[in-house]
Order: structure tokens, then sequence, then C-alpha cells
């Protein structure tokens, strides 16, 4: 008998020999692999004595064979994941390689530049007598400037000069070709300064390499990444821009022509919603020009169309600003192996002279672009790509694509409830006498906004009802909005209307407004349950149960079915900057399916410094459920010191409402004084979550923290041992103060402004205790300053010179030390004027630990 390939397969059994199986055994045990992949399944057994074939062969050697059939299953697995691994990595190298050319060809280009300055600011200096009098007596001297004397390859930011063109394909076609070029060079040239995005470092695990422009009019952004779609699929995916930009309204293509080069031409009108109720929305009109080029690539660039192109554009619509589109667009580059690189480029002028002085910053950010768009194409595009291999672990039955159209739905819902377009049937109702809620109200809702298919907008409006919205905006300061949209998600009692939340709930329901007669409790308890979370953006789709319960005549409490939530929060990493975060919900039956309807609600907090100064993010977590209710501590991890105190952002609150043609009045008086509680709460919030640092600011007194009899005692023996060893009290206040008095020290070294830690005196210093400056300086808090080793917060100097310093100490029982660096919990170098390290002693003068004294001290 002929042996085949798989014949000839041997395998070693539990006695170490080798054992060959027949074609027909071998095909029967991958049978019962591949039916049952689990070693102690009953299944398994059951299939393998059913099998005669499998009869003659021993257990043992069964399951030998099995775990064979594994082990060349997982190493088949790691062997594509490794092969998927070095192609990335392979198309990484290659982008950063090219990364390092344009920079290379960039530092060239500036040093050439700045030599030309160079002589021509001498030569300036060296100019004749004679010459100088013709230049007071205003005769004509030759043009020296730069942009005559440079040629055009030396200009670092020449004007782009358009020639009319004509409404012609060939016109038009002209101005896609000269977008081309232009894009172009802001994506692979140096048509702009390009800086890196703070807090985004390039490397294997990141979205990709984010820049921001430095210098060039308007805002722009550049992205590089790797992403495992196709080129087409990438670009399909891109220019259907409502579909993944949630502040896009729509999106029509008012023309579209081929070009000969299989490319083609359209003519694009874009409404954007605006971020606000501050500002109004902006509009594009623009070509958009899709080609692939000789070597391959895909490019899909846009520019606005102006009068200057002679191109047909579309007339000012009300209630818009529009805005312009400087060439910008995606340059798709095919991978060896699958995937893609891409390149994308977001440049526009926002008008920000249409806006509000304190928003102009907003509107003026080059980082909130990239976070709007540039990033979020990536985010999205990435996010699909693993979607398709299943990578995606998701906490609900529902499909990644379903999750993701919810999410979509509320945040445009919430944008439609915040901008109340007129076109959607919007009307403003008239104020109360107080311009600060604002009220419209939609009789006809559509299923665009209101969801839930046709029949559920014309159940609603069939008993002569619609919806109605409250909305306001504030101004905050020095509360990061990651920081306080976290909390508001966290404690939603601290806000939140019960009556009203359960109101909301049974409006929707029943699509009537439930009068005061049948409300009840939703206070029992908040209860999440996540549906899905991205891990780049820091963002939760779930659905927040709400325990409830209504009172009884007798004073019992009755049993209520409970009310669902499903709830979106987005924007809670306190380190990207630029990012607005934002809390957006709705209410919803326990079974929430893709069409159900969403009434959106929420709050968005949109920074209005984007921080790009010291390209730091904040970093806090507070316990602030005992500050709300008493004035105990606010435990805090981290600060940013100096540039908090600057930290500005606006506030949006928007809540929907359904209600019934003879409710509306009272439903509306009802929304203003909600939202106005609401408000206040969020400003009692805002004024808890700001650092204590920041108190002064905030028209407040800085309290220290009720302290422990333990705390009180150190700060007394901290404060004896520095005027025993230093022959001086720590401050003049000191003088006046009894040291019985162990709140009134206490309060003094919490409050003092210099930066005090405690060490104790071990072979490894450990920290113990601090003061506020302390705690701020290494970005931590009391309960973790002791995780904190003391070799972390030293730099490369500071750890040559500890044993020293401490052996200094140890002898003469203090000592001043030069100034410094010490490093934060977050990785902030923080540099000090000078430093005072003295013993503290107990009162048998006995060593207890070390203190050290940082003397105005700063974030790098």
């Amino acid at each position: 008998m002929a042996v085949t390939k798989r014949e000839s397969r041997s395998v070693m059994d539990a006695s170490g020999k080798y054992v060959r199986y027949t074609n027909e055994q071998v095909e029967a045990l991958e049978r019962v692999y591949n039916e049952c992949p689990k070693p102690s399944s009953i299944r398994r057994q059951q299939l393998i004595k059913d099998c005669p074939i499998l009869a003659n062969i021993e257990p043992k050697q069964i399951k030998v064979w099995f775990q064979n059939r594994r082990c060349r299953e997982k190493q088949r697995k790691e062997a594509t994941r490794l092969l998927s691994v070095n192609a990335k990595l392979t198309a990484l190298n290659k982008l950063l390689m090219e990364e390092n050319e344009r920079l290379s060809k960039h530092t060239s280009q500036l040093a050439i530049e700045n030599q030309y300055l160079r002589q021509h600011t001498s030569s300036e200096r060296n100019l004749k007598p004679s010459r100088r009098l013709h230049e007071q007596a205003g005769m004509a001297t030759p043009d020296t400037s730069s942009e005559s004397v440079v040629t055009g390859g030396l200009q670092r930011h020449p004007t782009p000069q358009h020639p009319p063109r004509d409404a012609s394909p060939a016109g038009l076609l002209a101005i896609a070709e000269e977008t081309l070029t232009e894009f172009l060079a802001k994506a692979t040239g140096t048509a702009i300064d390009w800086i890196q995005m703070p807090g985004m470092k390039p490397g294997p695990d990141s979205i990709g390499i984010v820049a921001i422009s430095h210098g060039c009019a308007g805002v722009a952004a550049r992205a590089c990444g790797l992403v495992g779609l196709e080129p087409t699929k990438v670009a399909d995916v891109l220019k259907d821009r409502p579909a993944w930009l949630r502040d896009c309204r729509r999106l029509d293509v008012l023309g579209a022509f081929p070009t000969g080069n299989g490319g083609t031409v359209e003519l694009i009108y874009t409404q954007m919603y605006a971020p606000t109720t501050l500002a109004p929305a902006r509009d594009f009109c623009t070509l958009r020009y899709t080609s692939f080029l000789e070597d391959g690539n895909l490019v899909i660039c846009e520019r606005s169309l102006s009068g200057a192109h002679g191109a047909p554009t579309m007339p000012p619509v009300q209630f818009f600003v529009r805005a312009e589109m400087l060439p910008s667009g995606y340059l798709i580059r095919p991978c060896e192996g699958g995937g893609c690189i891409i390149h994308i480029v977001d440049h526009m002028d926002l008008e920000p002279w249409s806006v509000p002085e304190v928003l102009r910053p907003l509107y003026e950010s080059s980082a909130v672009l990239a976070q709007k768009m540039t990033i979020g194409a990536l985010r999205h595009l990435r996010r699909l790509a693993q979607e398709i291999p299943g990578e995606v672990v998701l906490g609900s039955d529902q499909q990644p694509a379903v999750l993701r159209a919810l999410s979509q739905r509320l945040a445009r819902g919430f944008n439609e409830a915040v901008n109340g377009f007129a076109d959607d049937g919007w009307t403003t109702l008239p104020s109360d006498g107080m311009d600060d809620v604002s009220v419209v109200v939609n009789p006809n809702p559509n299923s665009k906004q209101f969801g839930g298919g046709p029949n559920a907008t014309d159940r609603l409006c069939s008993i002569g009802g619609g919806i109605l919205c409250a909305k306001a905006s504030m101004l905050l300061q020095n509360v990061p909005p990651a920081l306080l949209i976290r909390f508001l998600r966290e404690h939603r009692s601290e806000w939140a209307d019960c009556e009203i939340d359960a109101d909301a709930a049974a409006a929707l329901r029943s699509t009537n407004y439930v009068g005061s007669e049948s409300r009840g409790s939703l206070c029992g308890g908040q209860l999440p349950l996540p549906l899905a979370h991205a891990v780049e953006q820091e963002e939760f789709l779930e659905v927040v149960k709400l325990e409830g319960h209504s009172p009884t005549q007798d004073g019992g409490v009755l049993n209520r079915s409970d009310s669902f939530l499903l709830q979106l929060c987005s924007g809670v990493d306190e380190n990207a900057v630029g990012a607005c975060a934002q809390l957006v919900f709705a209410p919803v039956d326990v079974a929430v399916t893709d069409d159900v309807p969403l009434l959106a609600s929420g709050f968005r907090v949109i920074p209005l410094d984007s921080g790009i100064v010291d390209g730091y993010g904040l970093s806090r977590t507070l316990d602030l459920t005992s500050t709300l209710e008493g004035g105990s501590e606010a435990r805090l991890v981290g600060d940013s010191g100096a540039s908090a105190c600057h930290l500005r952002s606006v506030l949006t609150i928007a809540f929907q409402f359904a209600f019934e043609v003879h409710t509306r009045d009272s439903v509306a008086a009802m929304a203003r004084q909600y939202v106005r509680t609401v408000v206040a709460s969020v400003q009692r919030v805002a004024m808890a979550l700001a650092p204590s640092r920041l108190g002064s600011h905030l028209g407040g007194t800085r309290h220290p923290p009720p302290a422990t009899p333990e705390a009180l005692v150190l700060a007394r023996r901290v404060l004896q041992s520095y005027r025993s060893y230093m022959g001086m009290e720590l401050t003049r206040e000191l003088e006046r103060t009894d040291y019985s008095n162990s709140e009134a020290l206490f309060k003094i070294f919490w409050n003092h402004s210099d930066a005090i830690l405690c060490c104790a005196c071990k072979s490894l210093p450990e920290f113990t205790f601090g003061n506020r400056a302390g705690l701020e300086m290494l970005e931590t808090s009391s309960g973790a300053l002791q995780e904190l080793t003391w070799e972390k917060t030293l730099d490369e100097n500071g750890r040559k010179t500890a044993y020293s310093d401490f052996t200094q100490v140890m002898t003469q029982g203090y000592a001043c030390l030069p100034a410094g660096v010490r490093i934060s919990s977050m990785g902030r170098p923080a540099t000090y004027q000078q430093a005072i390290a003295w013993k503290v002693v107990d009162e048998d003068d006995h060593t207890h630990c070390i203190a050290f004294m940082f003397t105005n001290w700063s974030f790098l």
C-alpha cells in the first residue's frame, strides 16, 4: 500500500514512541477536532467512540494528537500575527524615514534662509551715509527685501496666485490640478511649518504622526498613519464625511464630471454644526478632486471656490457663516501585504471675526481642528479596520456597526438640539425676562432628528405634540473639561432632578407628558451597563439603569419599573490637547434596538485655551462627593501648577423634552427652571473641582483639609525643627502664633507657598507627608504620596548628589542645597530656585524624618 503524505505523519505518544496514522484516521481526527476543539468536551469523547476507525488507537495517543494539533494551530496564528506586525512596523519605518527626510529638507531650507537674513541684516547695517541720505530724502532705492531677492524655492509661505477660471469642465479641472499641487506640498513638503501636536508622540502604539501648523494663515493640522484597509475603501469612507464626522450636518454633491485621467471633479456644499449656542454654524462651498497619481497613489483634495476662480458657488445661507477651506485632502498610499499609509491635511479659515472675542481661540486653534477632524478621521478608519477581523471586544451582543450608529445618532441629536436650525422646524419661544436660557420648540420633528423611524414621529405629532429644547452656555474657569464631564457622569445625583428624569422617561415611552400626580423618584441608584469602549479616544457608550421607586399614600415605598438611559461619554482623556468633552444621554427602553427613538440631552465642555505653550495636559482625579456635601478634603492627584490659572472653557447645556400641545407652556417653564438649576449645580461642582491653589481666583478662601492627629503633630514638629536648626521661623505668621495651637500651625504649614515634603530615614528614603504645594509639585495626593518612590522624583544630577545631601543633613542637622529639578509623578520636570533640608525631631530629640523645602518652584 502506498503511503501518502498524511499517512507518513508520525506523532510521539506518551511512551516516547512515534505512531503513524492512515489518511482516514487523520481525516477523522481532524473532523472531531473541528467539531469540538475543547479538550474536556463530552461531545468530543462521544464522537471518538462513535468513529470505528479510531477504535484501534489508544486514548493517550489520541490525546497527544489533539495536543499537537492545538500547538500547530497556535503556531499558525502566531506566525500570521507576526507577519502582520512586521508589515506594520515596516510601513511605520518607511513613514518615519519619509518624515525624517522632510524634516531634514526643512532644516536645510531654514538654514539657508537664516544665512541669507544674516547677510541681509549685515548689509543693512553697513549702508553708506550717502545712501541713507537718499533714503531719508525719499529717493527710490532698489528693493532688497527677502521676498524679492530670495528665489521662489526659498520663500517659506508663498502666496498662491489664482488666475481667473471659468465654470467649464476645463476651467474646473485647472483649479483641481492647482489644488492637487498645493495639497501635496503641504502633505509631503514644506509649504507649511509643522510642529508636533502636544501630547502626541509617534510610536508603534500611537495613532500616527500628528502635527499642527505654526505661523500660517488660518488653522491647519496634518496626520500620517497606517490603516489596515484597502485604498479604495479608505477613499469611500473619507468622502462620506457625515458618516464619521459628527460635526458635519450635511454634504451635498451639486455636480460632478469625470476627468481624462480616470479621476472625478465634484462641486460640494457642506454644512457644519456650531459647537456652542454662542456662535453661528459654518458652511463651505468646495471643489473636490479624486485622482490616481502616476505612482499609483490615490489622492482626494478639496478647496473652497470663490469669485476669483470664476466657478459657480452657493449663495450665502441664512444662519451660516461661509468659511474657507484652503487646499486640504488625503493622500492614500497602498502598502505591500495590504493596508495603506494615509496622509491627512486639514487647512481652514473659520472666520473667527464672526464670533465673540472670548470664543475666538476656539476658531484660531489648530489643535482643536486636529482633534475634531484630522485625528477623528484616523480613529474612524482604525476602528473600521479592527471591526473587520473582529478585534473589537464589546460588552454586549450588538454588532459594532449598530453601536457606532447609535453613538453617531446620539451625538448628532445633541448637535441638532444645540443649533436648532429653522429649516428643521425649530422656532424660538419668547423669553421670560431673563436671557440666560433659550427655549426652542419643534412641533413637527422628523425621523432624522428624533429617530425611531416615521412611526415614532407620527405618533408624537398625532396628539399635537412636539419636542422642546432648553439650552444655555456659560464660561468656566480653572476646570479641565475632561475632569468635569467625568464627574457629571459618575455623580448624576449631584445635578439631576429625579422627578424630571422620571417624567421624561415616561413621556417618551407613552409619547405623552406625565403630570405631577404620577411622578416617582429615580434616585434609587445608578448602574452603568457598558456597550462599547473606544480606548484610543476615551469614549464610552453605555446603558445607565436608574433604579426607581414611588411613595404610597401611607408613606411606604412602592416599587416601580426602572428607567434606562443610553449614554455617550467622550473626550475624557485629560492629556488630549484641544479636545472637547461631552456627556450625551437619551431615555430608552431596556431593549436597545438600532432604530430606538433618541431624544438627546447633555453637556459639552470645550477648552478655549489649548495649552500649546507648555504642551502638557492636565491629569487630576478628585473624590469630591464629601466636598460637595460639606467641605471636606478634595483628594487632588496632580495639578498643572500655574498654567491652570489661565484654563478657560465654555460649557453648553441642552435638554430636550416631549410635550403635548396643551402642555407646551408648562413644559417650557419647567425646562427653563430645570436648566437654571442644572447650571447652578454645575457651577458648584466646577468650584469644587477647581484646584485649591486657585482659591483666590475663585473668590474663596483656601482652607486646609481636616488633618489627622498624626498630621497635626508632624506639622508642628516640622515647624519647630526648622526654627531650632535655622534660628528663625519659617514664616512671619508663626511669630504671632501659639505653638500649642496645632490646627493653626497645620494651616500655616499646609498653605505655605513653597513645597515641603517629608521623607522617612531609611536605606531608601520614602515620602511620608507633604503640604499642598508639595503635592502639587509632585502631582499626587496625600494618599498616593507614600506610593511614589524617592528615586523616581530625581533627575540624573539629583541621583548623583542624593547620598551626599542626606549625609550632610544627618551630620549637621540641616543643609542648603542649590537649584535643581524634581520629576513629578506624571513625568513633568519642576525646577526650584533653592532647597533647604532639615531633620525633624520629636520631643526626645529622636530623628523622625527629614523635611525638604523647595522654593520658587515651577513646571518647565
